[in-house]
C-alpha cells in the first residue's frame, strides 16, 4: 500500500492541452473515484498514473517515489480494465497467475496466491474453466483476481462495470467495496456514473474539461457543491435550476424572469438584485397546500417514490415525492422546497453563494 500524489499534472496532445494542472492527494489505503462526463480527462489521468500515457508537465508520486519516467511494470500497480483483457486460451487459474509466471515466481507460490484470491472472490469452483465459459460478472472477478495476486501498492480501475447489466453492476460495486475493505489497498477508480462514485468512494474527484471542479467526501459534494457543474452532476435525478434574481422586499425572495417568487432564507448571502441560479434537488421538494403551483407534465411511479415532472414559468422541474398522489398530466400541484436545502449560485461565475 502507498499514497499517490498528483502534482500540477498537465497533458497535451500536440498543441492541445487536455489536462490542465491537476492536483490530487490520495492517502494510503484510500478509495478515490475520478468521475465526470465523457471527455473530461479522467481516464487519461488514470493512464498517466499507470504509466500508459506520458506526462507533459508536473509529477506523479507513488509512495515517496516520482514515477514520471518509471515503466508501468516497475510502478507496483495493478490495473483492471473495462473489457477484462483475459487470455481466451488460458484457464481462470492461468489468467490469474500469469503475471507472476512472467516474473518467474515459484509455482507453489503462484498456486497459493491464486487460491487465496479465488477464495476471496468466490472463484474457487471456476479455476479450471476458460473465459468463454464464464458470465460477464465472473470474468470481471477474474480480472480483479489477476490484480489481487500481484499484491500491488495501488489498484487502478478503468470503468470496470460499464459492460455489465444494471443488476449485476449493483452487485459488483458492492463486491469491489467489500474487497477494498478487506485488503485496504490504495485504489483509484474511474467512472462516468455518479451513483457508483457516491456509493463506493471515500473521496470523489469531480472532473470537467480537464480541470478538477471539486474534491471531497460523497455527501460533502452532495450537500455543498462548489459550483453549478458539480451541483448538476452529483445527484439523481439532477438538481433543478431556475434563473432569476434575489429581491429583498419584506423578506428575501427569488424572483423568476416571469415575476413568480419563491421564498428564501433571510440569512442568504445573496445581495438585493443579484442575478442568480436557484437550485433545489428533486427530493427536497414536497407537496404542500402553501407551496408554489406547478403544472404536471409526466408522472412516473417507481414504487417507493413518485417522480413528478412539471413546468413552472416555462422551466422544467422534477420532484421526487414519497406520497402516492393521484396526479395526472395537465393538472396542477403545489410544491414547497425545504428552505434549509435551497442552493443559490452566481449567474456569472457559476459559483455557490
Amino acid at each position: 500500500m502507498a499514497p499517490v500524489a498528483i502534482r500540477d499534472v498537465r497533458k497535451s496532445f500536440g498543441t492541445v492541452e487536455v489536462i490542465h494542472g491537476v492536483n490530487v492527494d490520495i492517502t494510503d489505503g484510500e478509495f478515490v473515484i475520478l468521475v465526470g462526463p465523457s471527455g473530461c480527462g479522467k481516464s487519461t489521468l488514470l493512464r498517466m498514473i499507470a504509466g500508459l500515457e506520458q506526462i507533459s508537465m508536473g509529477d506523479i508520486l507513488i509512495g515517496d517515489r516520482v514515477v514520471n519516467n518509471v515503466p508501468p511494470k516497475e510502478r507496483d500497480i495493478a490495473m483492471v480494465f473495462q473489457n477484462y483483457a483475459l487470455y481466451p486460451h488460458m484457464t481462470v487459474h492461468d489468467n490469474m497467475g500469469f503475471s507472476l509466471k512472467l516474473r518467474r515466481t515459484d509455482k507453489q507460490v503462484i498456486k497459493q496466491r491464486v487460491g487465496e484470491a479465488a477464495e476471496i472472490l468466490g472463484l474457487t469452483p471456476l479455476l479450471d474453466r476458460y473465459p468463454r465459459q464464464l458470465s460477464g460478472g465472473q470474468r470481471q472477478r477474474v480480472a480483479m483476481g489477476r490484480a489481487i495476486v500481484r499484491d500491488p501498492q495501488v489498484f487502478l480501475f478503468d470503468e470496470p462495470l460499464s459492460n455489465l447489466d444494471a443488476k449485476l453492476r449493483v452487485a459488483m460495486r458492492t463486491e469491489i467495496k467489500e474487497l477494498h475493505q478487506r485488503l485496504s489497498t490504495t485504489t483509484v477508480y474511474v467512472t462516468h456514473d455518479q451513483i457508483e462514485a457516491m456509493t463506493m468512494a471515500d473521496k470523489i474527484v469531480v472532473m470537467h474539461d480537464g480541470v478538477v471542479e471539486q474534491i471531497g467526501a460523497p455527501l460533502d459534494l452532495y450537500d455543498t457543491p462548489h459550483n453549478l457543474f458539480v451541483a448538476g452532476f452529483i445527484g439523481s435525478p439532477a438538481m433543478n435550476f431556475l434563473d432569476g434574481k434575489v429581491v429583498r422586499d419584506n423578506g428575501a425572495w427569488f424572483e423568476m424572469d416571469g415575476g413568480r417568487r419563491l421564498p428564501l432564507s433571510p440569512d442568504t448571502a445573496a445581495k438585493d438584485g443579484q442575478t442568480v441560479v436557484y437550485g433545489i434537488r428533486p427530493e427536497h421538494l414536497h407537496a404542500s397546500d402553501t407551496g408554489t403551483e406547478v403544472e404536471v407534465s409526466v408522472v412516473e411511479p417507481t414504487g417507493a417514490e413518485l417522480q413528478v415532472f412539471a413546468k413552472i414559468e416555462g422551466h422544467d422541474i422534477v420532484a421526487v415525492l414519497r406520497e402516492r398522489l393521484p396526479l395526472k398530466p395537465g393538472e396542477t400541484v403545489r410544491l414547497e422546497p425545504d428552505m434549509e436545502l435551497i442552493h443559490l449560485f452566481d449567474k456569472g461565475s457559476g459559483k455557490r453563494i
